[in-house]
């Protein structure tokens, strides 16, 4: 931390928790009411801890995906600004290709012919025009940004389930490694708050109905956003979130005959859009056109075991590296497992692998407590016939499948993964909430206490 971080981040601090308890009245209820800066003051904190981490545990050092690359990559384009403005501008808005004009700056940068990291570079740069490019006001400016999609997230689930707003806050808003991983200058912190957002605007655009303009653009503007960083991520909820949808509208039909013959047809339907959905966004890119994702899976997987090895990482392993279509179906339940429920204690070797052994351990404890409460036919049956559990469970499934089968590293896998946990254990959540309901609507009333039956 320099003169200029001591000097600007205590502003920009000022500023966001000023501005939080200003807007607070706007965005929460009496029952949100007390998560609100208690949740965006974890953000910032993991957010500064990122850095932290990355400088004093790391060694500062510039592995794939550092935090500090971005950063000095940014510099680069606000040296460029202020060399000239015209030419910062052409550089900020570059798209791979060198010109003469910025081509000393741009042969200076790591990621410059890269687009995902390029977006974050963009990001990053604007936020710097504002704060002297200083890397501490940058993270809490980061840690706003993916608060906001978070708490909109929150609150979008709340609306549904106002009794559960504290275990919600919890599966949302409080998970460690979410705090701390998708927070900070990294591109997961940005996909996180924009799978927020995206789920927000779906509610209000396809359920309320409500400023149906504004929030078309922040569904769109959100989307556009995961599919500039993270293609993978867009393939994963686009499926579910339509799943979602038109589920939700087919439960509106009050015969339930009618709803069971008309299931599959909805379910056909859903599956289709979301197919050429997931084409159409991977005609975007290359590498995630479906004929070309089995080898994108496996350079990623190769190349991130390699780096693992040579930084002395924990690289795991799913067997062969067979990634045809069959190969990857038979290794489904061991991407799956390894997403959600590794690293094992037995497999963590350093601090921050073993916080992430112990949020995986109850990950699956958690899970165990869930299926087995509720029952193993229960609960398939609530998630085939709950649109919003169908949802959650589905994209974190989808997503832990991706991840899982394309990482073989558990030093990136923590990070990757964190998209996944407010999803998968919301769905947990409602899903244990409705089998509770369901066993007190079949259970025999109690003469004593009939009043605490539900109606």
């Amino acid at each position: 931390m320099g003169f200029v971080d001591i000097l600007v981040a205590p502003i920009v601090l000022a500023l966001v928790l000023g501005l939080a308890y200003l807007i607070r009245p706007m965005f929460t209820n009496p029952l949100t009411h007390r998560y609100f800066i208690p949740a965006l003051g974890v953000k910032i904190f993991g957010a500064l801890a990122v850095g932290f981490i990355y400088q004093f545990y790391y060694g500062g050092g510039q592995p794939s995906g550092d935090t500090f690359n971005y950063h000095r990559n940014a510099s680069i384009v606000l040296e460029a600004f202020s060399d000239d403005p015209a030419v910062g501008l052409q550089l900020l808005l570059a798209n791979g290709e060198y010109t003469p004009e910025i081509f000393n700056y741009a042969t200076r940068m790591y990621w410059f012919r890269s687009s995902t990291e390029y977006f974050v570079i963009r990001i990053i740069t604007v936020l710097g025009l504002f704060t002297l490019h200083s890397y501490a006001a940058i993270a809490i400016l980061f840690a706003a940004i993916s608060f906001s999609g978070v708490w909109a997230l929150y609150k979008t689930f709340c609306k549904f389930y106002p009794d559960l707003h504290r275990v919600l806050a919890f599966a949302i808003l409080f998970v460690p490694s979410v705090v701390f991983w998708g927070s900070g200058i990294l591109k997961d912190t940005i996909t996180l708050g924009a799978l927020g957002w995206a789920t927000w605007a779906i509610v209000r655009v396809f359920f309320e109905r409500k400023s149906l303009v504004f929030s078309s653009v922040m569904l769109l503007l959100a989307l556009y956003t995961i599919y500039a960083i993270k293609i993978y991520i867009a393939l994963c909820f686009l499926p579910a979130a339509l799943l979602w949808v038109f589920m939700s509208y087919s439960s509106q039909i009050s015969s339930t005959p009618l709803r069971l013959m008309i299931a599959p047809f909805i379910i056909g339907i859903a599956a289709t859009i979301g197919y050429y959905a997931v084409l159409k966004v991977g005609e975007g890119n290359n590498r995630y056109a479906l004929e070309k994702v089995s080898e994108t899976a496996e350079i990623t997987a190769r190349y991130l075991a390699y780096v693992g090895e040579k930084q002395g990482g924990s690289v795991y392993t799913l067997g062969d590296y067979d990634f045809s279509p069959a190969g990857m179906l038979r290794k489904f339940p061991l991407a799956v497992n390894v997403t959600l429920f590794r690293p094992y204690l037995w497999e963590a070797y350093n601090p921050v692998m073993l916080l992430s052994a112990l949020e995986s351990l109850a990950t699956l404890l958690i899970t165990l407590y869930v299926f087995v409460k509720a029952g193993l036919f229960r609960s398939f049956s609530l998630i085939g016939s709950n649109p919003i559990i169908l949802f959650c469970l589905l994209f974190g499934v989808a997503f832990s499948f991706a991840v899982g089968i394309s990482t073989y590293n558990f030093g990136s896998l923590v990070r990757y993964k964190i998209p996944m946990f407010p999803f998968y254990l919301s769905g947990l959540i409602i899903l244990w909430h409705h089998a509770n309901e369901a066993r007190k609507s079949t259970s025999i009333p109690s003469v004593h206490q009939p009043e605490s039956l539900p109606a």
